[in-house]
Parts: C-alpha cells; structure tokens; sequence
C-alpha cells in the first residue's frame, strides 16, 4: 500500500471551531472532485498492528488545479485522541496519506443538480461547486442548500448565487425551514440530490426525498458501495 508522508503548508480557521489543513501535492499523487482520502498522523503504523484512532477518513475540499490538498474538519472542544492531535499541530508538520478514492464524481447528465449538506459536510461539496462554475458542459443548473444552527456559514466566497452560471447558493439555521426546502426543490422530480453530514442527517434526508418521489438512483452519498445498504436497505453491496 502507497503511503504518503506530506507536509502541512497552511491552517487557516474558517470558523470558530473548523479549520482548513492545506497540505503540499506528493509526487504521482491524483485526484478528482468528490474524492477523500485516510489522512494518519504521526505514530500512527510505529507498533505491531496500526493505530486506527489516529486515521481518519477525510474529503479532499480543493481540486487538483489549486495545487494543494484542502482537509477541512471541525475540531470541538472535547474531542477524539485524532482531534486533540490536530490542535497541536504546526504549519511544517508531516501527516500520511493514502488509499484515496472517489465516491461522489460530478454527475454530468444534462440535469439540475442540488447539493444538500449539513455544517462542516459542505467541504466535501466544495470541489463540486467549484469543477462546475469551471465548467457548466452538461449540467443545467446547481443549487446548495447548507443547514448550519451555528451560522457560522462556510465558503462563502465560493457558495454565491450567480445567475449567469445557473448556480443558487442557499444558507440556513433553521431545521423545520430545512426541511422545507428539501421537500420544495424535491418537487423537481428529475433531478440529481448529493447529500453530505452525519449519518442521522443523510437518513432523515433519504426518508424525505424518497417519500417526495425521488427514486434511490438519483441520491448520491460520500459512502463506499459496501455502505450503502445501511441507506438504502434494498441496495445490496458492490
């Protein structure tokens, strides 16, 4: 297995208690819009077996043209053993990467896309926003729909409607009008959802839009295929 060791070059706060890890490109090192990646910390392969409380799965904020790898992560005051880490850690420090892979690529099939998120869960969402305003070729429109009770909104300079792209960006604090939002833009039957946040927040979203008649097909999750059917119980693992 590739692991690369990788230098932190930028922490930027983006909020109160999220922040942004910009890392140097590896050599040969690839990826595309929706990708994540096992970000270890040091320690983490040093005993007999490795230490999986200082990996995690994380999404790939930025695309390959910026020339950096973004991880944005929200980092609370009581936290994991990882979390801890990453509060002490400096611009020059070394983290390791690897298995990195794509589950949620653009979809370009001549149709509206919504992306739904829950607070920090837009990171993974940002490349996506981003490839499309880059370029539009096959997509007729793309609206966000971000729900944050913090409202400490993130990428805000990113998520701006700007209707000469046919992109809507969309903030909210308040779950009840969330959700009302969900069932308003699922009135658009042929569309496509991408739905990022915590596992109780991608079901409640499912449940909403498949009773609104959005069929599975068209719902896309940040979940490796052998996740899925903990979403979709019909589904069965690739």
């Amino acid at each position: 297995m590739r692991i690369d060791w990788t230098k932190i070059t930028k922490i930027v706060d983006e909020t109160s208690d999220i922040k942004t890890f910009y890392l140097e490109v590896p050599e040969d090192f690839t990826w595309e819009e929706g990708s994540y990646t096992h970000m270890a910390l040091k320690g983490f392969n040093e005993g007999e077996k490795p230490n999986r409380g200082l990996v995690r799965h994380m999404s790939i904020c930025t695309l390959p043209n910026e020339n950096t790898i973004g991880i944005t992560t929200r980092i609370r005051e009581l936290c994991s053993e990882y979390k801890e880490r990453l509060k002490t850690i400096k611009v020059g420090d070394k983290v390791a990467l690897f298995k990195t892979l794509t589950n949620v690529p653009l979809r370009r099939e001549n149709k509206i896309i919504y992306l739904l998120s829950a607070g920090v869960g837009l990171a993974t969402l940002r490349p996506l926003a981003l490839s499309y305003l880059e370029n539009q070729e096959d997509i007729n429109h793309v609206h966000s729909l971000n729900i944050d009770t913090s409202k400490e909104y993130l990428f805000t300079d990113l998520f701006q409607t700007d209707e000469s792209k046919n992109f809507t960006a969309e903030y909210v604090d308040d779950r009840k009008k969330y959700y009302e939002r969900v069932s308003q833009l699922a009135e658009d039957k042929e569309s496509i959802f991408y739905i990022v946040g915590s596992d109780e927040y991608i079901k409640e979203n499912i449940e909403l839009l498949l009773k609104n008649g959005i069929s599975q097909e068209q719902i896309s999750l940040d979940k490796h295929d052998s996740e899925l059917p903990e979403f979709f119980p019909e589904k069965k693992a690739m």
